[in-house]
């Protein structure tokens, strides 16, 4: 019986690591990633700063003025959660987008909750 490709005798000696080159087969080492797959983890990539393909560089942080910062916080004081027209007061009148109000009113929102809990 002849030792093609996918017979129990060839199965057996390619799990050893034996197997001869499959007819047709890229030349590829057992041991080696193929060229398309990275051998770092996407922790490892991340770290490194390389992004995915298609995935564009998100916004680059925005550093409010303290005066930005005061009427926001005075803002936050009258009322946590912000309503439309106030949101596109805000805006307006700091010269910011209605979703960096929006996304400052969060955070502004998850500071406030984690100090009111370590004050317990």
């Amino acid at each position: 019986m002849e030792k093609g490709p996918f017979s129990v005798e060839w199965l057996a000696q390619s799990s050893l690591g034996g197997a001869r080159e499959m007819p047709g087969a890229p030349d590829v080492s057992p041991l080696q990633p193929p060229p398309s797959v990275s051998a770092e983890s996407p922790r490892q990539r991340e770290a490194a700063g390389s992004r995915s393909p298609g995935h564009e560089a998100g916004r680059a942080r925005t550093k409010f003025s303290a005066a930005q910062l005061q009427e926001l916080e005075r803002s936050f004081r009258q009322q946590r959660y912000i309503g439309a027209g106030e949101k596109r007061r805000l805006a307006a009148v700091l010269n910011l987008s209605q979703s960096q109000i929006k996304t400052w009113f969060q955070n502004r929102r998850m500071k406030f909750k984690r100090q009111t809990q370590d004050a317990r």
